[in-house]
C-alpha cells in the first residue's frame, strides 16, 4: 500500500494509510492493499481481504438501489460488512491513483460519517473563545496556543505567549511549580494536578488555582504537547481552610483551665495565620472573681492576658502581660465591649486615628512598623463579655477582609467559650481551696508531745480539689492525737464532707474514746451522712447523683509521758516511723476497712517510740503518681526519713514534696511529720493516796511544795484548791485506788485517778445547797477540764494555764 501515490488534483488529502482504515483497490474492483487500520475497523485480516472483490465488503452505498456502484473519486456513505457479519456504517473517500507498473487504481479511506466527526473549525473556535485558562506548551515548554480565559488572567494576548517559556509567562512564584509539573508529565505521560496560591499577574488579587497539566498523545502513542488548565477554586479553597482552622481552634485553645494561658493559646493561634500582631486583654475584674461588667463611661481597665507577634520579643506590644491598660472611652476596643459586635480598621479612619493619636506610645508603634489594618472582635460567652481581642496587620499588604472578620469572629467565640470555662473553673476552684482551707488547722494547737511541721497541696486536674486533711489535737494528760485522713472524690462536695468528718474526729477525740472506738463512731457518723445524701438526690432532683460517701482515716495518739503510740486506721496508708537507732519502717498497723464500708472492726496497735524519732501521716496522693506507684513511693518516703532526723522539719517536708511530687499533683496531698518529745521525771509528780479524807490536806501541802520547786507559786492557789476538790470527789464517790498526778508542760495539768467508772457531771448548786459547787468551781478556774475513761476506771483532769514568767 505505502506504493499506493494519489494523483495531483484529488479531492483532499489522505491520512497516513499506516494509522487510517486504508484499502487498495484496482481497476477491476479487486483488493490489493488492507491496512492494519481496515483489518480493526471491519475484523478480516489481509490475507482473507487480499485478491477478493471490494463488492463482498459493501452492503450498500448511499443512493444505490441495485447494489454498489462502480466507485469514482467521490466521497460517499456506505455501510460496509464486518466479518462477524454486522453493518458498520462509515464515510467512504476514493483517491484515485496509480501503482509502481503505472496502472490504475483507487485507494480507500474509511472513516465514521463526517457526521460524527468533530467540525475543526468549530473545535478551532471553541478553544479559541474557552473562558477558562487554558494553554497548550510543546516539548521544549514552549508556548502553542492560549485560550481567551489565560489571556484575560495573564493579561497577555496569545500572539505575544506564543514561542515562549512558562518562566516568561507566569509569575516567579508560579512559575517553577508549574514548569516542574510540565516536565514530569512530557516524561510520565501520566496527568498531575496539584494547587498554587498567588496573583496571576502583579495587579491581580490573590487566588488560589487548581492545575491541571494533561499530555497530548499521537495516535502512536507519543507525548508531543502538555495542556495547562487552571480553575480558580479560591472560595472552596479558603471555606476548606476556614474549617482547618476552627478545628484547630477546637483542638490547640482551651488545653487547660488557666484563664492566662488559653487566653494565650488563642494568641499563638491567630499569629501567622492571618494577622501579624494579636493582644488579648480581659476586663479587670475577671481576674478578682467578679463576673465582668464591661463599664459604658469612662476609660475602661483592661488586664493584658496574652500577645503574641511574628516579630522576636514583640516590639509592638506596649504593655506586658498581667498589666493594666486604661483605653478611653473612644477608643475601638471600648466600643467594641460596649456594644459586643466587632470591628474592621485602617489606620487612617476616624476612630483609630484619634485613638492613635491620643496615646504618643501608640502611634510610635504604629508609625514604627507600618500597621495598615486591625481588627476589634469581642470575647463574648455566655451573654457574658470577657474581654477583647485585637488583630493587627503590618507585614502582610492586604488589609483584613470581611471574610477575615467573619473568620476572626468565629475564632473568637470559640476562644470565649474555653476562656469562661477557664474562668469558671478558676472561680470554682478557688471557691473550693477556700473552704477546704477554712476547715483545715490554720494553726497547730500549742502542746508538750510533738513538734509539727505539715503541707496540704491541692490538685491542679480538672477534677476538683479533693477531700485530704490532717489535724493535730492536744488531749489530756500532755498526749497529742495525730490525724490523716482522704474523702474519696473531688470537688465541694469532697472538701464540705472533709470538714465534716474533722469536725466529728476533733468532737470524739474530746471525748477521750480510743482509738478503735473513734473510727467506729466514724464509720457510723460517714454512713449516716451516706443515707443523707441518697435522701437528697431522690426528693430534690431527678438530676442529682447519689453517690456513696467513703473515706479513710488514720488515727495515732503519742504519750510523752509513757513514751508510746497507739494508732487504729480504717483504710488509710499507715505511718512510717524514722528512729535515731533503726532505719525508717512503716509501721504494721491493721488497716481496717474504709469509712462508709463497714463489716469489719476496727483494731489497735501500739509501738513505743523514743524521743526525737520522726512519725509521718500522709495521704496517698503523696505515694502515688504518674512517675511511680504506691511501692516505690512509699520507699522514697522512707529514704527521706533516714536522713538526719534532728534536721528542721519544714526542710523535711520540702525534700519529701520534692522528691516525691511533680510539679503539677494529680491527686491532693496532705502531709504531717512530728518529731516525738518525752517529759522528764522531774516535770511529772505522781502521788498513790489511800482513800481516807484525811489524805485531803497532805494532798495540799505535797501539791504546793512540788509547785515550790517548780517556781510556780503563782499558780499555787488555784492548783491547791483543783487539787482539793479533785481528790475529795474521788475519796468521796470514787473506788480506790485513787492516785494523783501533776505534770508540768506549757500548761499545769493536774489529774485524780479512781478504780470506779462513774463520771461527774457539771450542775448548778441551790442557795442553800451545802454541796455540788466543786466542778463549777474548777470549771471558772482551769482553762480546761474534763473526763478521761480507763479500763480500770477513770481519770478528773483540769489544766491550768501559766503566765509567761512561770513558763
Amino acid at each position: 500500500m505505502r506504493d499506493a501515490i494519489p494523483s495531483s488534483g484529488n479531492p483532499g488529502t489522505p491520512p497516513d494509510p499506516v494509522d487510517s482504515a486504508t484499502a487498495v483497490v484496482d481497476d477491476r474492483g479487486v483488493v490489493t492493499g488492507w491496512s492494519p487500520g481496515a483489518e480493526r475497523l471491519l475484523g478480516y485480516s489481509c490475507q482473507e481481504v487480499v485478491g477478493s472483490p471490494v463488492s463482498r465488503l459493501i452492503v450498500s452505498e448511499a443512493g444505490s438501489e441495485d447494489g454498489p456502484p462502480a466507485l469514482g473519486t467521490h466521497v460517499a456513505e456506505a455501510l460496509l460488512r464486518h466479518r462477524d457479519g454486522r453493518a458498520v456504517e462509515a464515510q467512504v473517500r476514493v483517491y484515485p491513483s496509480v501503482n509502481h507498473r503505472g496502472h490504475a487504481q483507487r485507494v480507500l479511506i474509511v472513516t465514521p460519517p463526517e457526521r460524527s466527526r468533530p467540525d475543526l473549525v468549530t473545535a478551532y473556535e471553541a478553544f479559541a473563545q474557552c473562558h477558562l485558562p487554558v494553554m497548550v506548551y510543546d516539548a521544549e515548554l514552549r508556548a502553542v496556543r492560549a485560550s481567551s480565559g489565560a489571556a484575560r488572567e495573564l493579561g497577555l494576548g496569545e500572539e505575544w505567549m506564543r514561542g515562549r517559556r512558562v518562566t516568561e509567562i507566569l509569575p516567579p512564584h508560579l512559575c517553577s511549580r508549574v514548569e516542574d509539573g510540565m516536565g514530569r508529565v512530557l516524561v510520565s505521560g501520566e496527568a498531575e494536578r496539584f494547587h498554587v496560591r498567588g496573583r496571576a499577574r502583579p495587579d491581580a488579587s490573590e487566588k488560589v488555582w487548581s492545575v491541571t497539566v494533561s499530555p497530548l498523545v499521537t495516535p502512536a502513542g507519543q507525548v508531543r504537547h502538555v495542556e495547562v488548565s487552571a480553575l480558580d477554586v479560591s472560595e472552596q479553597y479558603l471555606a476548606r481552610e476556614r474549617l482547618a482552622l476552627l478545628n484547630d481552634v477546637s483542638a490547640q485553645v482551651g488545653s487547660t483551665l488557666d484563664v492566662m494561658r488559653t487566653a494565650q493559646e488563642m494568641a499563638d493561634f491567630a499569629v501567622g495565620r492571618f494577622a501579624d500582631f494579636v493582644t488579648i486583654d480581659l476586663l479587670d475584674s475577671l481576674f478578682r472573681g467578679v463576673e465582668p461588667k464591661p463599664s459604658t463611661t469612662g476609660a475602661v481597665p483592661l488586664r493584658r492576658a496574652a500577645q503574641q507577634s511574628i516579630l522576636p520579643g514583640m516590639p509592638e506590644a506596649l504593655i506586658e502581660p498581667g498589666d493594666v491598660d486604661d483605653y478611653p472611652s473612644s477608643a475601638p476596643p471600648v466600643r467594641c465591649l460596649a456594644t459586643g459586635t466587632s470591628s474592621l480598621h485602617s489606620t487612617q479612619d476616624e476612630a483609630t486615628r484619634g485613638w492613635v493619636q491620643a496615646d504618643p506610645g501608640r502611634a510610635a508603634v504604629v508609625r514604627r512598623f507600618g500597621i495598615h489594618s486591625l481588627m476589634v472582635i469581642p470575647l463574648r460567652a455566655r451573654g457574658i463579655t470577657l474581654g477583647v481581642a485585637v488583630l493587627v496587620r503590618h507585614r502582610r499588604e492586604d488589609p483584613f477582609t470581611h471574610d477575615d472578620l467573619l473568620l476572626a469572629e468565629e475564632i473568637a467565640a470559640r476562644a470565649a467559650v474555653a476562656v469562661d470555662n477557664a474562668r469558671r473553673y478558676t472561680l470554682e476552684r478557688g471557691t473550693a481551696l477556700a473552704l477546704q482551707r477554712s476547715l483545715l488547722p490554720r494553726r497547730i494547737s500549742a502542746q508538750d508531745a510533738v513538734e509539727v511541721a505539715h503541707r496540704y497541696l491541692p490538685a491542679r486536674t480538672r477534677a476538683g480539689l479533693g477531700g485530704d486533711w490532717f489535724d493535730v489535737i492536744p488531749l489530756s494528760g500532755a498526749r497529742v492525737a495525730l490525724v490523716a485522713g482522704d474523702v474519696v472524690g473531688h470537688g465541694l462536695r469532697a472538701s464540705a464532707t472533709m470538714g465534716r468528718l474533722r469536725t466529728a474526729v476533733r468532737t470524739l477525740a474530746d471525748v477521750e474514746l480510743p482509738a478503735d472506738e473513734l473510727l467506729t463512731h466514724l464509720d457510723d457518723l460517714v454512713t449516716l451522712l451516706a443515707a443523707e445524701e441518697e435522701s437528697t438526690a431522690d426528693h430534690e432532683s431527678d438530676l442529682a447523683i447519689a453517690a456513696d460517701v467513703i473515706a479513710t482515716c488514720l488515727y495515732v495518739v503519742y504519750d510523752p509521758v509513757s513514751r508510746r503510740c497507739t494508732a487504729a486506721s480504717a483504710g488509710h496508708p499507715p505511718p512510717a516511723v524514722a528512729r535515731t537507732d533503726r532505719p525508717a519502717e512503716l509501721v504494721d498497723v491493721p488497716p481496717g476497712p474504709p469509712l462508709g464500708v463497714g463489716g469489719l472492726p476496727f483494731e489497735t496497735v501500739e509501738w513505743e517510740l523514743p524521743p526525737g524519732s520522726l512519725l509521718a501521716l500522709y495521704t496517698d496522693g503523696l505515694l502515688q503518681g504518674a512517675e511511680h506507684d504506691l511501692g516505690k513511693g512509699q520507699a522514697r518516703l522512707l529514704q527521706c526519713l533516714d536522713q538526719p532526723v534532728s534536721r528542721p522539719l519544714e526542710t523535711l517536708c520540702d525534700e519529701v514534696i520534692r522528691s516525691l511530687l511533680p510539679a503539677q499533683p494529680e491527686d491532693d496531698v496532705a502531709l504531717l511529720v512530728a518529731r516525738t518529745r518525752a517529759l522528764d521525771a522531774d516535770q511529772v509528780a505522781t502521788w498513790d493516796l489511800p482513800s481516807d479524807p484525811a489524805v485531803v490536806a497532805d494532798a495540799r501541802a505535797q501539791v504546793l511544795a512540788r509547785l515550790d520547786a517548780w517556781h510556780l507559786p503563782d499558780v499555787a492557789f488555784t492548783a491547791e484548791l483543783v487539787v482539793s476538790e479533785l481528790v475529795t470527789n474521788a475519796i468521796r464517790y470514787g473506788q480506790p485506788p485513787v492516785q494523783l498526778r501533776l505534770i508540768r508542760g506549757t500548761t499545769l495539768l493536774c489529774e485524780v485517778s479512781d478504780a470506779s467508772g462513774t463520771a461527774p457531771h457539771l450542775r448548778r448548786a441551790r442557795t442553800y445547797d451545802e454541796g455540788g459547787r466543786g466542778l463549777l468551781l474548777i470549771a471558772q478556774l482551769a482553762h480546761r477540764w474534763g473526763t478521761r475513761h480507763q479500763p480500770t476506771g477513770k481519770t478528773i483532769w483540769a489544766e491550768i494555764e501559766l503566765t509567761e514568767r512561770d513558763t
